[in-house]
């Protein structure tokens, strides 16, 4: 592809954009009714402000869901120490939740505008951000693009290329670079996404390791975790998170299997899509388990199976209540999962062999003997049977997770350094002016 052609191209996504603006009401009211949106904010999907613009410099962060969100939030308290405003926005209602929750009074958060040359500028007119910061992967043309003739500094941080995003981005390179010219840095997680967003035509790239690994582990309330913890008692567990259709089966499968060597067996199932719970609970009591949903308020009992995770916040929990984790989207479906929470929270991690995703992650922790890879249901059930029989082996594993996560700690403070030079000015703009008083017209 030529430049000219991309350049055709982006134009005709931006011709595109405005013949289906008028077109996206109905769209957007769907995803409101079946609580995909928050039907009292839909219109900051269109970019009108929910909120004021405060007075001084102001950078907008940019996380598109739990995971991202989670990720950024050191670096956006360490911003907002700066007394740098920040507004922040999340693409889903768990994301905008997570906010709420770990960052009330830091951040203004917004709903991101959809990426429509309309929606975007409308944003940027009110917002007037002196610096945009992207988490991970999130490449959106029509506001790299407006961002980019706003000369408004673009960074993407914590930034990762999956293989198959990769490759669709190779297939167009001169597309691929007309968009990533547009950012003035990248700060990439691994040597791997490094390399893979210079050779796409990122400028200025620099590798600083993964935020994740500088998080806090998931969050947990103290008396519901005793709670459980009493009702549950001596009894051995192990859990299957983050999973994906047909990976529950394997996980009932290997309950089944096991629960003859281990009869006071529970196994922890925790769909990564919490809507799935009701069929999900039809197919396991279709195959004689007991189940407990979290969603009904019910503690699992002595006879009970399954504990099904249909909550949504709660990981943190879950991961507590077992010494054996199996991180999803792995088996039946591919990219994987993060495996960092499970290493935090002090769980021997298993995983299917498709975790391209999280290649870095994963590649230390076995390095380290922290996960294992399992190939089908038959080796995550002898795993999972060898970890519950032998504890000396369980703690190994769970020490070699933590001293993991350990070692791929430092990316908070290496990409506050790569930021460095955006924040500066701001800062220096407060000391001159006496507050940096940023609410002028539009650029």
């Amino acid at each position: 592809m030529s430049h000219g052609v991309a350049r055709a191209a982006l134009t005709a996504y931006r011709i595109a954009g405005a013949i289906a603006y008028p077109l996206l009401g109905p769209y957007v009211g769907w995803r409101a009714a079946h609580g995909k949106e928050e039907a009292g904010r839909r219109r900051e999907r269109y970019g009108f402000a929910g909120a004021a613009r405060p007075a001084g410099p102001l950078v907008w962060v940019h996380a598109a869901s739990v995971g991202e969100s989670s990720a950024v939030a050191p670096l956006v308290r360490q911003i907002a120490a700066q007394n740098i405003q920040i507004v922040m926005t999340t693409g889903t209602v768990t994301s905008a939740a997570l906010v709420r929750e770990r960052l009330a009074g830091t951040v203004i958060h917004q709903y991101v505008p959809l990426d429509l040359k309309p929606s975007v500028a409308r944003f940027l007119d009110h917002w007037h951000p002196d610096v945009a910061i992207v988490a991970e992967s999130e490449i959106w043309p029509m506001t790299m693009l407006e961002l980019g003739r706003r000369r408004i500094p673009q960074i993407l941080v914590n930034a990762r290329l999956s293989d198959r995003s990769f490759r669709r981005w190779k297939a167009a390179p001169a597309l691929a670079e007309a968009l990533l010219e547009n950012l003035s840095h990248v700060v990439a997680q691994s040597d791997i996404d490094g390399e893979r967003y210079h050779l796409l035509g990122a400028r200025t790239v620099s590798v600083a390791g993964n935020l994740k690994a500088d998080t806090s582990p998931p969050p947990h309330d103290p008396l519901t975790l005793r709670l459980f913890t009493d009702a549950i008692g001596a009894r051995p567990v192990w859990a299957a998170v983050s999973t994906h259709a047909g990976e529950e089966d394997i996980a009932a499968a290997v309950h089944s299997a096991l629960k003859p060597l281990h009869p006071r067996l529970l196994t922890v199932i925790v769909p990564r899509h919490a809507e799935r719970a009701d069929a999900l609970e039809k197919t396991f009591v279709a195959k004689g388990l007991k189940v407990v949903r979290r969603s009904a308020g019910v503690l699992p009992g002595p006879d009970t199976d399954i504990l099904l995770g249909d909550s949504m916040g709660e990981m943190g929990l879950y991961l507590r209540l077992s010494e054996i984790a199996f991180v999803g989207r792995s088996l039946s479906a591919e990219g994987g999962q993060n495996p960092l929470e499970a290493a935090m929270l002090g769980t021997a991690i298993l995983s299917g062999r498709f975790v391209q995703n999280f290649r870095d992650s994963y590649q230390r922790l076995l390095k380290n003997g922290g996960a294992r890879l399992v190939q089908d249901e038959a080796m995550l059930r002898d795993l999972v049977g060898q970890l519950l029989s032998q504890p000396d082996l369980r703690h190994r594993m769970i020490s070699a997770a933590d001293r993991t996560v350990g070692e791929m700690q430092g990316g908070l403070a290496r990409t506050m350094q790569a930021l460095d030079p955006f924040l500066n000015p701001l800062r220096l703009s407060m000391g001159l002016d006496g507050h940096g008083d940023r609410t002028g017209g539009p650029r």
